[in-house]
């Protein structure tokens, strides 16, 4: 694997010229509690689709994305890690050389976001250079629950989100709910450039908000 920003220099010929063009690798980790939606948003990134039939990541799942941003071609390297416990032993595969690690949770599970402590902690034991981001995912379940409840669970989540110095993005993959602004954010935080994705502050919306937690 290609370590954090670093830098290719490749070549190709067009109309007699030879355009250099900048290759970049950013491995992204994904890791939280098993059904929690890590799969769906990786494949929803990559593929832009989106499958309700649930399919259990036994081990780690891989896949890439590659965007071109002005002469630089930025290859997302996305490894995603099973949330049963038996596959923790392969943390550090999902976890070594990132760039950035989503802690993830389900909005509509609480027990969720209480595991995030401890998948931060290990985590954290093999990368402690990663730019950490805590990402909840299944908004769309969670926007039918009462005002009190999603005031109660974002509370949390602020929480841990200082706590952790990490940005706090709420998602849907289902119904393409801050999907892209994920990697986006992603990118700017990787390469300190400047973002223009409004934040989203207010409550009962998706939250997205990522420059307090991270100052």
């Amino acid at each position: 694997l290609k370590k954090k920003k670093k830098i290719i220099m490749s070549s190709s010929s067009e109309s007699g010229e030879t355009v250099k063009r900048n290759s970049v690798v950013v491995k992204v980790g994904m890791v939280g509690d098993s059904q929690i939606g890590k799969t769906s948003l990786m494949v929803k990134y990559v593929e832009g689709s989106f499958d309700e039939d649930y399919i259990q990541t036994l081990g780690v799942n891989f896949m890439e994305k590659t965007i071109s941003i002005r002469n630089t071609e930025i290859t997302f390297s996305i490894w995603d890690l099973g949330g049963q416990r038996e596959f923790v032993n392969m943390l550090p595969l999902v976890c070594n050389d990132a760039v950035a690690i989503l802690f993830m949770f389900d909005l509509s599970r609480k027990s969720t976001l209480n595991s995030i402590k401890e998948w931060y902690r290990q985590a954290r034991g093999f990368n402690k250079t990663a730019i950490p981001f805590l990402i909840g995912t299944k908004y769309d379940q969670f926007a039918n629950f009462s005002k009190e409840e999603q005031e109660e669970i974002t509370k949390q989540a602020r929480r841990f989100a200082r706590a952790m110095k990490a940005p706090l993005i709420y998602c849907s993959t289902s119904h393409s709910i801050n999907v892209q602004k994920i990697f986006k954010i992603v990118l700017s935080k990787a390469f300190d450039l400047k973002c223009t994705i409004p934040e989203i502050k207010e409550a009962g919306t998706p939250i997205l908000e990522y420059n307090n937690n991270t100052s």
